[in-house]
């Protein structure tokens, strides 16, 4: 029955049920030490009539001469009337009454012994012939300093009892009024309790919770949430995979689990904006971070990163075979011209003249292979550089790639050599692509000492005051083409130069020219496979 009860009513009942246990235990306890405390007044009240008894000359003469006058019952039954005493009882050494508010029992002994025997005055509940009463015991002294006799003086319980309720209708009117009040603040206390979890049941709020973490857990973007001061509130799996965060990173700042960066910039909001492009070791993100405000006041953040590796290696590898059919293309309408000139020749009946231009086609072609393939050691760069060729003479831009080049380098990763020169040359064919003729990309490779790769232009250059910014993740000075996202390929080569053990500079203008140094020794062991497939098409940067 109590789990059918709703939320509001279970915590109204348990703080009416706790407020009641309290009021009833503490009533009790507070009549109970009341109790006690009146026992021990009327028992120092008694025990004061019964010193100042036992003092009196006439008491004393009376009990050691055996009270011949019978004196001492008026003289007790005065004093009892006048201090508000129930009984007064004085009795010899002996334990024989000489007064007693029953006369009756006036001569007779005492059921118990004198306990003032030891010269002290005693208090105590008595439960004598007259009741329970509060009891206090005086001896008396003869000139010589023995006891010879007791005064007992007695108030009974009744007198207790009427004032013990009289404070107890007190405690209970307190005690009434808290409970009360307890239950108004109780009752406020469930609705606002309702109101704040918008009327759902315990049930409901755990079942939530259980479907909140599944889905935190088991989707395939990362979520992190922060509150105002930057602390991580929540982070599922899927972004501790992403950003390599092992340790528990809920309850401390972003900075403390995210090494210096663009990434923690982006993730704390110091590089504002939107799907904002990230690159890390392993992995390139889209972060997107967005402030939560509720009641126009700033609670938090909430950031998601979604895994764009494989996609945009796909698309930059639909983009590779766009540019390779691109290169077949152009070679196409370049053999269809020179099939016209041999058709012509034919036609006109210069057969010789025909075998001549054949023979010097296939020859130059051949010689531009074979040089390619003869200098540079690697098929797959040889070929990237032929396609490149291809693209460039569609483009009308002078490729070149110098006679000293030479490539053999055979502990070099191809894959990243291809990224750092696919994405260098065409950097370079698009700065130089607007600009008046001649257009002219120079690419110069050797591996004597080091490995250098070097590919300058006849471009505007890159500003000096661009340079620090143009190997940042996601900052481009082109438009977006689709949906292949600009700013990424410089950044890659830079992290695959630098986890290679190299280095990448950028020349001063006029003109472009980026050169990259990677150590020999180091190349296979530090090169890794690249984030992004690289391509032999054309990659954005």
């Amino acid at each position: 029955m109590w789990r059918l009860r709703t939320l509001a009513s279970q915590i109204l009942l348990g703080v009416l049920g706790i407020l009641l246990a309290t009021v009833v235990i503490g009533g009790l306890l507070d009549i109970h030490l009341t109790r006690r405390s009146l026992d021990q007044q009327y028992e120092e009240r008694a025990r004061v009539a019964a010193v100042v008894v036992a003092d009196i000359p006439e008491v004393e003469s009376a009990v050691v001469a055996g009270d011949p006058r019978r004196i001492l019952p008026g003289l007790a039954a005065h004093i009892a009337t006048t201090s508000g005493a129930t009984y007064v009882v004085v009795t010899n050494r002996d334990g024989v009454r000489f007064s007693h508010p029953n006369p009756l029992l006036i001569g007779r002994r005492l059921e118990e012994p004198l306990a003032v025997l030891d010269g002290q005055d005693h208090v105590g509940i008595d439960h004598g012939s007259l009741g329970r009463s509060a009891n206090g015991k005086a001896p008396i002294f003869d000139a010589a300093g023995r006891v010879v006799g007791q005064v007992s003086v007695g108030i009974l319980e009744t007198e207790v009892a009427s004032q013990v309720a009289e404070q107890a209708k007190a405690i209970m009117f307190y005690s009434a009024l808290a409970l009360a009040l307890g239950a108004a603040v109780s009752l406020l206390m469930a609705r606002a309790v309702k109101r704040v979890t918008f009327g759902l049941e315990l049930r409901e709020i755990a079942s939530l919770l259980q479907e909140r973490e599944a889905m935190l857990h088991g989707i395939r973007e990362g979520v992190i949430g922060a509150d105002s001061r930057g602390r991580v509130t929540l982070v599922n799996n899927e972004a501790r995979r992403l950003l390599g965060i092992t340790n528990n990173a809920t309850g401390k700042l972003l900075t403390e689990s995210i090494e210096p960066g663009r990434l923690r910039d982006v993730l704390t909001g110091s590089s504002p904006g939107a799907d904002q492009t990230v690159i890390t070791s392993d992995a390139l993100l889209v972060v997107n971070r967005r402030p939560v405000v509720i009641g126009g006041r700033d609670v938090g953040s909430v950031v998601t990163l979604r895994d764009r590796t494989e996609l945009e290696a796909l698309v930059r590898r639909m983009n590779a075979v766009t540019g390779l059919a691109n290169a077949l293309r152009a070679q196409e309408h370049e053999f269809t011209n020179r099939l016209h000139v041999i058709a012509g020749l034919l036609d006109l009946g210069e057969a010789d003249e025909a075998r001549q231009y054949l023979d010097l086609i296939i020859e130059d072609h051949l010689v531009s292979a074979e040089d390619l393939r003869s200098r540079i050691s690697p098929p797959v760069v040889a070929a990237l550089l032929l396609a490149k060729l291809a693209v460039a003479t569609e483009r009308g831009i002078q490729l070149q790639i110098s006679e000293d080049a030479h490539l053999d380098a055979p502990d070099a990763d191809p894959l990243t050599l291809m990224t750092v020169i696919a994405n260098l040359v065409d950097n370079a064919m698009d700065a130089v692509a607007d600009q008046p003729e001649p257009r002219e990309v120079l690419v110069s490779l050797s591996d004597d000492e080091e490995l250098r790769i070097r590919v300058s232009d006849n471009g505007p250059g890159v500003p000096a005051e661009s340079v620090a910014d143009i190997f940042t993740d996601g900052y481009s000075t082109k438009p977006p083409r689709g949906d292949l996202r600009r700013g990424i390929g410089l950044a890659l080569v830079q992290r695959l130069v630098h986890r290679a053990g190299g280095s990448i500079s950028v020349g001063a203008p006029p003109g472009g020219c980026f050169e990259v140094v990677l150590p020999l020794t180091a190349a296979r062991e530090a090169t890794a496979t690249p984030l992004i497939g690289a391509t032999t098409g054309r990659p954005a940067s």
